[in-house]
C-alpha cells in the first residue's frame, strides 16, 4: 500500500522533455500521472482523468495555462492549480492567483520544489489521501512527519525522516548514492556524497541494525530496505 495510493497528477507542458522529467519522477513517488502537451489537449484531459493537482505551464499553444486554470477552476470539484512560468514576473503570478491558481513555480525550479508544493496542495486541499501506510515493521505517518519501526516512534531529524521515508517506500529497491541525493537533498546539493553514508549509518543505529539486514549496502551499487 502506497501513501498516496490514488492521488492523480496532471502535468500541461509543450516541451516534451519537462514532461517526461516531470512525469517519471512523479510515478517513482507513487502518483498516478497524465501529460497533455498543450492547453486544449488539458482541458479534454482533465475531464476525463479527475486530477486532484493540476501542474500547468503558463506558454502553451491552443490554450495558455491561464486560460486552462480558469476552466478547470469553473468546471472541477476542488482541483488543486499549480502554475509554471519561466517568467519571474509579478504580473504573471498576480493574474493567475486571481484566476484560481493555488501556487505558482518559477522555471527553472528542482524537483523537490515542485514535489514539495504539490504535497502542501495535497495536505491542504486533499488531507484524507495522505494518511499513515505500514510496510513490514514500518508505519510512515506523513502528516505527522513520524514513522514507527516495530510500533516504536524513531527520534528522527527531518533530513533522517525524508531519507529513511524514501528507502521504506522503494523497499526492495537498489537506490544509488546519486538517486538518494537527488531525492533528499535536491539536485543542487554541493556537499560531499559520503553525507548519505554518515545519515545511513545514523539510521541504521537507531533501528538497532547492527547487522544491516534492514537497510543492506550493494558495495558499488546502492542501499535497498528489506522488509523482515
Amino acid at each position: 500500500m502506497n501513501p498516496i495510493h490514488g492521488v492523480k497528477i496532471m502535468l500541461a507542458d509543450d516541451e516534451p522533455h519537462i514532461l517526461q522529467f516531470l512525469e517519471l519522477g512523479l510515478i517513482n513517488e507513487g502518483y498516478e500521472v497524465k501529460t497533455a502537451g498543450n492547453g486544449s489537449d488539458a482541458v479534454d484531459l482533465a475531464r476525463e482523468f479527475r486530477p486532484h493537482v493540476a501542474v500547468l505551464d503558463v506558454m502553451m499553444p491552443e490554450m495558455n495555462g491561464f486560460e486552462v486554470c480558469q476552466s478547470l477552476k469553473e468546471t472541477e470539484d476542488n482541483i488543486a492549480v499549480i502554475m509554471l512560468t519561466a517568467k519571474d514576473d509579478v504580473d504573471d503570478r498576480v493574474k493567475g492567483l486571481k484566476l484560481g491558481a493555488d501556487d505558482y513555480v518559477v522555471k527553472p525550479f528542482s524537483f523537490n520544489e515542485l514535489l514539495a508544493r504539490i504535497e502542501a496542495r495535497l495536505r491542504n486541499q486533499f488531507p484524507d489521501l495522505l494518511g499513515e501506510v505500514v510496510h513490514g515493521p514500518f508505519q510512515v505517518d506523513d502528516r505527522r512527519k513520524e514513522i514507527r519501526y516495530q510500533s516504536q516512534v524513531l527520534e528522527l531529524s527531518p533530513t533522517e525522516y525524508e531519507l529513511l521515508k524514501f528507502l521504506v517506500l522503494n523497499h526492495g529497491i537498489v537506490l544509488s548514492k546519486s538517486r538518494i541525493l537527488d531525492r533528499v537533498w535536491g539536485y543542487d546539493f554541493g556537499g560531499e556524497d559520503n553525507i548519505v553514508e554518515v545519515y545511513i549509518r545514523s539510521l541504521r543505529e537507531k533501528l538497532k541494525d547492527k547487522e544491516h539486514r534492514v537497510i543492506r549496502t550493494l558495495r558499488g551499487v546502492g542501499y535497498r530496505v528489506d522488509l523482515l
